[in-house]
């Protein structure tokens, strides 16, 4: 007897309908095709286990298994259950009717137990988008799914309950359900570092309002101890909430790499990555023989930030290059290959020489010649270009340090952030793939971004005078932009511009000199 049931593979961040097709004939052996992974080839022996578990016979009969597509290559643990509940079907065990109707998916454990599985937010879109009545999937993945409120999503903790569904017809237990109207994207509220508890620093401060306003990346050069990771780990208490559309996109990402956890429907605060400095160029923009998102996919609507930036390897920093230009990445292999997201804001810290002291106020630098250019070379002139904003952190002075003077708190910096980003979305309606000025192409800046004549001459100066190429042009009017919407204006001003070129403190030649 053929019986077909269905489930998903996952492709990037997006999914594709997998056919299960199981025959059961004379003879005595088990076969799966249909390009499965040594995962899926294992599976039988699970399947064979969790049957017998849950009270039910394995037949002692052919068993030819059929993955359609064939010619797409399936991996993962997931196949387990849509597998056993065809082989049940097949052999007569439950109805055949109404497993037509149902994505199922789930890794299944010797005593019938279900794992959870990734991807199940991408394959609950999918089976909604293929008109499927409804997804069965493990209980720890449920409410990831039940995001997609048209579908019925039913969580199930073992195989027995998967089998009761199928005989019980008409008696179906309630479907997963997820109030989306309210408390799924809440203002971010208890982050554990806030602006308050920073003594002096009101021109980084200004300067991470400007990068959180805008979405721009940023670069902080300073001494040990000056606050640079300090101020960089306070970051998310000023960005903006996430909106449905990026919510999805970012939960949809860690659902793939598997970092959701059974209490996760959506992802409400922007991710905030820290990978340290030994990290592998793979790790960082994704891959691997079975390909996954990387720290930089993982960051995507959030924040990658990157401690002693010149301590990363070079060819790790290089291959940022392209998906701070393009916002994702693509991975290639020789017969698949994926896209990943990858717009992602880059907050980097680093030290001015091997010391530590260059242009230090108080203490002497101790590197010798060539030193300080040799160690800023770590990072290349293309690297660098894509960062707009370059901030010189100095060390908090002891008046400053022991002031009782109350510091301006996260929640008033991030509500004129969120003002900005609001003038951004009236800005950019109808453009569903931008949410802030940093991700303009360039022939919306030339729209977005004009200049009078006051403010091209001043730009002019900088551009000769510094050597900027046409990139750091783009994103200098970008800031001036951001700048002008923090401060309620419709027109940039030359103000805007003046300190927006201000950031480009290593463009100058008195760095490294």
């Amino acid at each position: 007897m053929l019986v077909k049931t269905y489930g998903s593979a996952v492709f990037g961040v997006d999914a594709l309908t997998i056919t299960i097709e199981v025959c059961i004939g004379g003879g005595n052996k088990y076969h799966i095709v249909g390009l499965p992974d040594n995962t899926i080839r294992e599976s039988l022996r699970r399947i064979e286990s969790a049957i017998q578990s849950a009270g039910l016979k394995m037949p002692r009969q052919k068993i030819v298994i059929n993955l359609a597509p064939a010619d797409i290559r399936k991996e993962g643990s997931a196949y387990d259950l849509p597998i056993a509940i065809a082989i049940l079907a097949a052999s007569g065990q439950i109805e055949v009717a109404d497993t037509a109707q149902y994505f199922i998916m789930g890794e299944l454990s010797l005593d019938g137990g279900l794992q959870p599985i990734r991807g199940a937010l991408p394959i609950a879109i999918q089976a909604h988008a293929a008109g499927f009545k409804g997804f069965i999937l493990p209980k720890d993945n449920s409410r990831e799914a039940a995001i997609v409120t048209e579908l019925l999503v039913y969580g199930m903790n073992n195989l027995m309950e998967v089998v009761a569904f199928f005989k019980h017809v008409e008696d179906k237990p309630a479907p997963t359900l997820l109030d989306t109207t309210t408390g799924v994207l809440p203002l971010p509220e208890g982050f554990e570092y806030d602006f308050s508890e920073v003594k002096g620093q009101e021109n980084i401060k200004r300067a991470l309002e400007i990068a959180a306003a805008g979405g721009h990346n940023l670069i902080l050069i300073g001494p040990p101890g000056a606050g640079k990771t300090m101020l960089a780990k306070r970051l998310p208490s000023i960005l903006p909430p996430l909106s449905i559309p990026e919510a999805l996109e970012t939960t949809k990402i860690h659902s793939v790499a598997g970092k959701l956890n059974a209490l996760d429907a959506l992802l409400t605060s922007r991710p905030y990555r820290c990978p340290h400095h030994t990290i592998s160029d793979v790790a960082l923009v994704g891959g691997g023989a079975n390909p996954q998102p990387g720290e930089i996919s993982l960051a995507h609507n959030g924040v990658l930030f990157l401690d002693e930036l010149p301590e990363f390897k070079r060819s790790v920093l290089e291959v940022m290059r392209q998906p701070l230009e393009d916002r994702n990445i693509t991975i290639s292999r020789a017969k698949l290959s994926v896209s990943y997201p990858a717009s992602f804001m880059l907050i980097a810290s680093m030290n001015p020489c091997p010391c530590g002291f260059y242009n230090h106020p108080s203490k002497e630098c101790t590197c010798g010649s060539g030193l300080v250019q040799k160690y800023l070379s770590k990072i290349s002139g293309p690297l660098l270009d894509r960062i707009d904003l370059h901030v010189e952190v100095t060390p908090v002075n002891f008046k400053e340090l022991t002031s009782s003077a109350e510091a301006e708190k996260s929640e008033e910096i991030r509500g004129r952030v969120i003002a900005a980003r609001t003038i951004q979305g009236i800005r950019f309606h109808g453009r569903p793939d931008l949410h802030c000025n940093a991700q303009m192409n360039a022939a919306l800046v030339r729209q977005v971004c004009q200049i009078d004549k006051k403010g091209q001459a001043l730009i002019k100066k900088a551009m000769e005078r510094l050597g900027l190429s046409a990139r750091a042009y783009d994103r200098i009017l970008k800031v001036a932009r951001t700048i002008a919407d923090l401060a309620g204006t419709e027109d940039i001003r030359s103000e805007h511009l003046a300190e927006a070129i201000n950031y480009r403190s290593l463009d100058r030649d008195s760095w490294a000199s």
